[in-house]
């Protein structure tokens, strides 16, 4: 099956690391803000490093906001990316896309320092295709805000609370954590998304 990857631009800095570890596993992504080939695609990855209102702004400037709410195809939010598709987030008081009906809130730095950077235990909560044989098991983290845990929860990690570390709703998946930096357990989960 071929498959027409597309990263969404919406300014995010990890779009090369994504694009690189896709490449690792056999597809070349195209970046992209166009409406038409953003629609076209069989995999859509909204990849973010940054913050969410200048991340918000970027996709209401291409009049990609609907676009991305539309979207029937298999769509992955990274780190920020996944912020987005929250219905609010705490940073700049930020209306996102409203995808998931929760808000995103800055970690608590009781006893932690943020922003969260490292390596941290991602525990399954429940079973999803995304993380097809693969257990609980470390991966890379550089954020300050997360998400609750909800039922739309399918992962969760402990930094000072407990947060969502992969979520789904419908066709949308998200990751807190980078799984380009995230070795095998990242791997695997772009894998099993390329193969929904």
């Amino acid at each position: 099956m071929i498959r027409k990857v597309i990263l969404v631009d919406a300014g995010g800095t990890n779009i090369g690391s994504v694009r690189y570890a896709l490449q690792r596993l056999g597809v070349d992504a195209s970046l992209s803000a166009e409406a038409t080939e953003i629609r076209s695609a069989s995999h859509v990855i909204l990849p973010g490093v940054g913050a969410a209102a200048p991340g918000m702004k970027r996709l209401r400037d291409s009049h990609l906001v609907d676009v991305i709410r539309a979207l029937t195809q298999p769509v992955l939010g990274v780190c920020l990316g996944m912020q987005l598709l929250f219905a609010r987030s705490e940073e700049s008081d930020t209306e996102c896309l409203g995808i998931i009906p929760a808000d995103v809130r800055r970690l608590q730095s009781d006893g932690v320092r943020v922003p969260h950077m490292g390596w941290n235990m991602t525990t399954m909560q429940t079973n999803n295709r995304i993380m097809d044989e693969t257990d609980s098991g470390y991966a890379y983290y550089v954020h300050s805000y997360a998400a609750p845990v909800g039922d739309f929860t399918v992962a969760t990690s402990t930094y000072g609370e407990l947060f969502s570390a992969i979520v789904q709703r419908d066709n949308f998946f998200g990751v807190q954590f980078h799984p380009e930096r995230s070795a095998s357990l990242g791997a695997k989960l772009l894998s099993n998304f390329l193969a929904l």
